[in-house]
């Protein structure tokens, strides 16, 4: 039989994301579902109960009345109390739960008997996983609404600007951690023009910055920062000082910090103190976004915005839920996924497969009893490289292209035994006048050869040095045709036919040179910022 599928309105503070679009609602029944909304579930995201009426969902009328007849919850945020208390035993919940911060909340779910899929529990280490991430969907959400809430406190545009009333300087960001929600937020601040800056305990995100246009400010201490799972681990008191020292010397210099530290399972770690915040620039701006978690900065005061010695702070805990739509679209394509690989048969009925590692490693409850933390996932055993055999160094080569290695003896004997003969059958029968165009060509290929060849790769690519070889051999000979005999008498002068022959020649001969290099420039432009 067809399992329900339920989605109640959000009942926390402030949240207006839903946990299923219509969209998904018509996928989740071409899967074999039953799907239920409560009504208004979708308003404040903009989804009205028309539209998931449409969609092919039932739209029931209270949260008593849903959460009584739904097999399966669909959630954003943990359920309340007053939800508890409306939960059927045997339910199966799927949801951000954060079992580590709240071990209540997971002996209330195992009393009802529930089966308990935590979406912030996804082993992210697994790469089929990342389909059903919602944490990561999340968070770049959030990193580019810090930007939007940070260009709403400031008090000047990010970009530079030169107008006839004066100058403008561009904005200086700093965005402590470089994680999803770092990452978004540097590409944000670097789009909108301001020079940021950021930094992370793990070495590796580097050129991810860069990429992104911002600059990796590292710290002057030397430890690995991964703490697996897309997460930073707790660092030394070593490198902590002098990262805070790091700290304290960008809170001075920037207009806008950008905090998004975390450490699964515990508190925030404090990163921007009070003196440091005493030592920024009247009219700055520095945006929590781990004010839910305690915050980075001493001075945040979660779910508000605050000006502490002329910096505005600001520790919304909502940022997601400020562009609801579209946080939600993305939530829901994230529980799509998981109902997927759930049903598999598509029969509406789903599968809680202890044996597949994502699966596991989501599943905080079974069936009323407590499974978290799971067993590290099976990741695939890399193989070992083989040991490379020693090989001779191999000598320095002497121009750019080809082997560096020399003839064999007897190789280059019968190649220069077979060109002499060549050159004697043409020396005897050829007639005079093609003996003299058939030394210039020859000329012209040792010269091209010895010339364009030798160019290194680095500074010429071996296409084009081929290509402009052959066109300096077409250049040379047309140039000879072209030019007035030597002895200055006219009878040995090529007719007009070969004239304007030569006169092609060399035109689309400067054509394929010049055009070579116009276009190697532009593909190198591709590359500079």
């Amino acid at each position: 039989m067809a399992l329900l599928i339920g989605v109640p309105k959000e009942t926390a503070a402030g949240e207006r994301r839903v946990a299923t679009v219509p969209e998904t609602v018509q996928k989740l029944v071409k899967l074999g579902f039953a799907v239920a909304v409560e009504s208004g579930a979708g308003d404040a995201s903009n989804f009205d109960d028309d539209s998931y009426r449409a969609a092919g969902a039932e739209v029931v009328p209270t949260a008593a009345a849903l959460w009584a007849k739904s097999d399966i919850v669909f959630k954003v945020r943990a359920p309340s109390t007053e939800e508890l208390a409306l939960m059927r035993d045997g339910t199966t919940l799927i949801g951000f739960i954060w079992p580590a911060q709240n071990p209540e909340l997971m002996q209330q779910l195992a009393a009802r008997k529930a089966t308990v899929l935590a979406i912030d529990s996804l082993p992210r280490q697994l790469s089929r996983a990342q389909k059903m991430d919602a944490l990561t969907s999340m968070a770049g959400v959030s990193g580019y609404r810090a930007v939007i809430e940070a260009a709403n406190a400031f008090a000047r545009p990010f970009n530079g600007q030169v107008t006839a009333a004066g100058k403008i300087p561009p904005a200086k960001v700093f965005i402590a951690g470089a994680g999803v929600a770092g990452l978004a937020a540097i590409g944000t601040a670097a789009s909108l023009g301001a020079i940021v800056r950021a930094n992370d305990t793990r070495a590796e995100v580097a050129d991810q910055v860069e990429s992104l246009g911002g600059e990796f400010v590292k710290v002057d201490y030397e430890e690995e920062g991964s703490g697996g799972g897309g997460y930073a681990k707790v660092m030394c008191e070593g490198f902590q000082a002098a990262q805070r020292a790091m700290y304290a010397k960008q809170a001075g210099d920037v207009d806008i910090i950008i905090t998004t530290a975390l450490i699964p399972g515990k508190p925030a770690p404090r990163l921007i103190t009070a003196e440091m915040v005493r030592s920024m620039k009247a009219g700055s701006v520095i945006v929590d976004m781990a004010a839910e978690q305690g915050g980075n900065c001493e001075l945040t005061e979660p779910g508000a915005a605050v000006v502490k010695h002329g910096v505005t702070i600001v520790g919304y805990t909502d940022l997601v839920s400020r562009m609801a739509k579209q946080s939600s679209t993305l939530y829901s394509t994230n529980l799509l996924r998981l109902a997927e690989e759930l049903c598999k048969t598509k029969d509406g009925v789903i599968d809680v497969n202890m044996d597949d590692d994502a699966i596991r490693g989501l599943t905080v409850i079974k069936d009323g009893s407590i499974t978290w933390p799971p067993p590290p996932p099976k990741l695939p055993a890399v193989a070992p490289k083989p040991k490379a055999a020693a090989v001779p160094v191999a000598a320095a080569k002497g121009h750019g292209h080809g082997s560096a290695e020399p003839m064999a003896a007897k190789a280059l004997a019968i190649v220069f035994g077979v060109g002499a003969l060549l050159f004697l059958l043409v020396g005897m029968y050829a007639p005079v006048s093609f003996l003299a165009h058939f030394t210039v060509f020859v000329l012209a290929c040792f010269i091209g050869y010895m010339v364009i060849w030798n160019v290194k790769p680095s500074l010429h690519t071996p296409l084009m040095s081929v290509t402009n070889a052959i066109s300096s051999i077409i250049a040379i000979g047309a140039l000879i045709q072209i030019a007035p005999p030597l002895g200055g008498a006219g009878s040995d002068r090529p007719n007009l036919l070969i004239l304007g022959m030569a006169v092609l020649a060399l035109a689309l001969t400067a054509i394929n040179m010049f055009g070579g290099f116009a276009v190697t420039r532009r593909m190198l432009a591709m590359f500079r910022k």
